[in-house]
């Protein structure tokens, strides 16, 4: 828990007016002091809530945000094992597929493989996908491509078809 959040708590508790008791607290004392102590934890609970807000927020501004999806094309056969992505050099992301994962984008899903921060202008991805091909031989295809970072967040896909086609089995484009 974060100290700013365990501040707030501690105000909340301060700060909430409890029942006090002289002697033995009759039921009505114990049902109003549930109450309050309901109120509270909702009170931290919708803290909490604003604070992630305020940090994701934070840590991806709206201007420099970048989020990456992936999508297989559709009737492909392949099994995708595992999938790498670099920008401008650096590792962003690597993921490896559970099944559940992987039928999910066979039937048509799409996952958010990377969100982060970017400056405007041109950067180079790479991305580089692992997997076997039907009858059990492994593959390996990556490609390089430029996206351009505009002032706006931006959302790029990435979809994922026919091993052996080389980078052309990789497509990247704006969402």
């Amino acid at each position: 828990m974060s100290k700013y959040l365990r501040r707030c708590l501690l105000a909340l508790l301060v700060s909430s007016p409890l029942v006090a008791f002289a002697g033995e607290p009759s039921a009505n004392d114990m049902r109003s002091l549930d109450g309050q102590v309901q109120e509270i934890k909702s009170d931290v609970l919708s803290i909490a809530s604003e604070l992630n807000t305020l940090e994701e927020r934070l840590l991806f501004p709206s201007h420099t945000e970048v989020s990456i999806f992936v999508s297989l094309a559709e009737d492909e056969d392949f099994r995708l094992d595992a999938i790498e992505l670099e920008i401008d050099g650096e590792l962003a992301t690597h993921h490896i597929y559970s099944f559940k994962e992987l039928d999910a984008l066979q039937s048509g899903g799409v996952q958010r493989l990377y969100t982060g921060n970017l400056t405007t202008g041109d950067h180079q991805l790479s991305v580089k996908m692992i997997g076997k091909l039907k009858g059990g031989k492994d593959f390996t295809e990556s490609g390089i491509f430029t996206i351009n970072k505009g002032i706006k967040p931006s959302a790029v896909g990435i979809a994922l078809a026919g091993p052996g086609l080389g980078s052309d089995g990789i497509r990247v484009g704006d969402w």
